[in-house]
């Protein structure tokens, strides 16, 4: 059965597996998660993620049997330095994403070191915690064109058929600063309602082609530059946007975190 794409906020940090004040703040981000599996047409062959946290010249694709796990976060308590999420990767999906891309004029890389960033196994040691299904990471392009990442996931969206569930990791609001001066109880305004609302509007807009051109001028949205001053957070919604082909995009989750507001969304 042809699986749907997705977009998830991935939160901050490790954040499903530690202390937080308030003791709520992450609860209903992680209901969202553990119930994910359950709205899927059936369990995927192979997750296919694309994080905000690993950007390179090209796309390069993780082409590992047995991906380690990245802790690319700083000042967090020790036990969320031992986190374990084992899924094996999946060299031949590697490949077959690898040819897709290739024969869309999109060259693509191979490499055969790089671990599950926690843009990666943070979300999904929670949405399917048994590990047990190949996970394989996509970059980002290092220069975030809104195009590319499109082109991307149209490139990609044969994979669907295949059984193989397109995630998009990143947040819809990104802007870090104000986010902090939020924890911190300087602001208690919910930033990037502005930005959130328009992003809505267009991702569960029914023309999938002017979905796309609003999406390739993103920044010039209302509040587009307060809630991804730089965009590497959102571009992972262009790849699964793209993998969605003309199918119509709901919104799937809303939350709001640290003063900020963020969404998840689905197609298909």
């Amino acid at each position: 059965m042809r699986q749907p794409t997705l977009f998830i906020p991935h939160g901050g940090g490790p954040c499903f597996f530690m202390a937080w004040d308030p003791p709520d703040a992450w609860n209903r981000h992680r209901a969202f998660l553990e119930r994910l599996p359950a709205t899927l047409p059936e369990q995927p062959r192979a997750l296919l993620v694309i994080s905000a946290h690993w950007e390179a010249p090209q796309f390069t694709v993780q082409k590992n049997a047995a991906p380690l796990l990245l802790y690319d976060y700083h000042g967090f308590p020790p036990h969320t330095y031992q986190l374990t999420w084992p899924a094996p990767g999946s060299p031949e999906l590697a490949v077959r994403v690898a040819g897709l891309l290739s024969a869309a004029g999109l060259p693509c890389a191979f490499d055969t070191q790089r671990g599950f960033d926690h843009g990666v196994f943070v979300p999904l040691k929670v949405a399917f915690p048994e590990a047990d299904i190949p996970c394989v990471q996509l970059s980002l392009r290092a220069d975030l064109d809104p195009a590319a990442h499109l082109a991307t996931g149209r490139a990609l969206a044969p994979l669907r058929d295949e059984g193989v569930l397109i995630i998009g990791s990143g947040n819809t609001y990104h802007n870090m600063g104000v986010m902090m001066h939020a924890l911190r109880g300087d602001v208690t305004d919910i930033h990037g309602r502005e930005f959130d609302a328009w992003l809505t509007e267009t991702v569960t807009h029914p023309d999938a082609a002017e979905r796309a051109r609003r999406l390739s001028d993103w920044f010039r949205a209302p509040g587009a530059r307060d809630a991804a001053p730089r965009e590497e957070h959102l571009i992972p919604l262009l790849v699964a946007a793209g993998a969605a082909g003309t199918d119509s995009g709901v919104k799937c989750f809303e939350d709001r975190v640290m003063g900020a507001v963020e969404s998840a969304f689905r197609f298909g």
